[in-house]
């Protein structure tokens, strides 16, 4: 019997209770990565280096976290929805329209410092009340922090735990 992958108008949306039950929702309980991008804009400078970035200057930045979890009942890992609303509410007020260096921690804000710091607040977040008991297993495999197109700096969960 082949299958026909024709263009098809659906004749009938498929319904929760009728077509596919609560519990065929989560196909699997593997571990899974989902990732979320973000862009910022700050300025900063380097304290300690010679070269053009000791100036005041600014960069839009893109960030890009991997979460991985267990999927739950209905087959997700974590609402995109709430990374987007931990990144907004706790990590991009700190950076983005900032002045770096006197938003994050004493540190010389280069890319490797920073998405450490990054990495540890959106590790927090997953691990607090409001969401650990809700996601099973979330946690941040990697965080990649890119201050131009084409240079970035990334850190993992197994270095972090080094």
């Amino acid at each position: 019997m082949s299958a026909n992958f024709d263009f098809r108008i659906v004749d009938r949306m498929q319904a929760l209770g009728t077509h596919i039950q609560k519990s065929q929702l989560r196909y699997h309980n593997k571990r899974v990565l989902v990732s979320k991008e973000f862009t910022f804009d700050a300025a900063h400078h380097l304290h300690a280096y010679e070269g053009k970035c000791k100036n005041l200057h600014g960069h839009t930045y893109t960030v890009v976290f991997g979460i991985s979890g267990f999927p739950d009942e209905i087959g997700l890992v974590i609402d995109f929805g709430d990374i987007k609303q931990i990144w907004k509410e706790h990590i991009e007020i700190y950076l983005d329209h900032r002045y770096l260096n006197e938003m994050l921690p004493p540190m010389n804000t280069t890319a490797e410092n920073m998405v450490v710091w990054i990495f540890e607040e959106m590790e927090k977040q997953l691990q607090s009340d409001a969401y650990r008991d809700h996601y099973n297993g979330a946690r941040v495999e990697f965080v990649r922090l890119f201050e131009t197109p084409t240079s970035y700096a990334e850190v993992r969960r197994e270095w972090m735990m080094e």
